[in-house]
């Protein structure tokens, strides 16, 4: 397996980065090894407008695998098998993503890609790129099983117009997104904690209480 591209985006770690991809409009750019910077290699991908990405969870590469996991949307107790799940924590540490395409750009790092609803940490290396093909790849009657059961949960975000204005205003809204996801490690609950993590170029930090997650400090780092 030959490493094609990383991506780089604003999750310097593993803290805060949705759940699943296309949850946030947040946006990423793939830049390829300079070997696979060959623009015809890339030729027609902008007819498609999603792709698929697969890719390796590097973070976790060598700690080994467990047969069963407790997924988070299930309060982090409940324990499903590994590969009824999403898991990072699987023989082979690939993961795979659908992503929104935005553009095809020439840069001085050759030809990148721009796209949006990421769930990779920056730097994640990636192995391929394939089409996102509708005919095939969707399917209006599948079951999404106890991940469905979770499809509509989400947190009430409180966050002052003076601290949201510290962000760039291209970021503004896939935060609120993120956040509204409930970035918090499998569901502790501690209304007193205040929580922080990296995101782009600033440090977020936030409380959670009876369904409603408060910003409380954004700051540049």
């Amino acid at each position: 397996m030959k490493i094609i591209a990383r991506i780089h985006s604003d999750f310097p770690s593993k803290f805060g980065i949705p759940r699943q991809s296309g949850l946030a409009d947040n946006e990423a750019t793939i830049i390829f090894e300079p070997q696979y910077r060959q623009e015809e290699a890339l030729r027609g991908i902008e007819q498609y407008s999603h792709l698929w990405l697969i890719w390796e969870f590097s973070e976790v590469k060598d700690k080994g695998w467990s047969p069963t996991v407790r997924p988070p949307r299930l309060g982090g107790n409940k324990r499903v098998g590994v590969f009824a799940t999403r898991s990072p924590f699987r023989p082979n540490p690939i993961g795979l993503s659908s992503v929104r395409l935005l553009s095809k750009e020439k840069t001085p790092q050759g030809t990148v890609l721009r796209v949006s609803g990421a769930d990779l940490m920056d730097g994640t290396p990636i192995y391929d790129i394939k089409p996102y093909i509708p005919y095939a790849d969707c399917h209006a009657d599948a079951s999404g099983g106890f991940a469905q059961k979770q499809k509509e949960y989400a947190l009430n975000v409180d966050c002052k117009e003076d601290l949201l204005h510290i962000l760039p205003e291209s970021k503004r809204d896939a935060f609120l997104q993120i956040l509204s996801q409930d970035p918090r490690p499998q569901y502790i609950e501690d209304p007193e904690r205040i929580y922080g993590f990296p995101y782009a170029d600033f440090e977020v930090k936030f409380m959670v209480k009876d369904n409603t997650l408060t910003v409380t400090e954004i700051c540049k780092n």
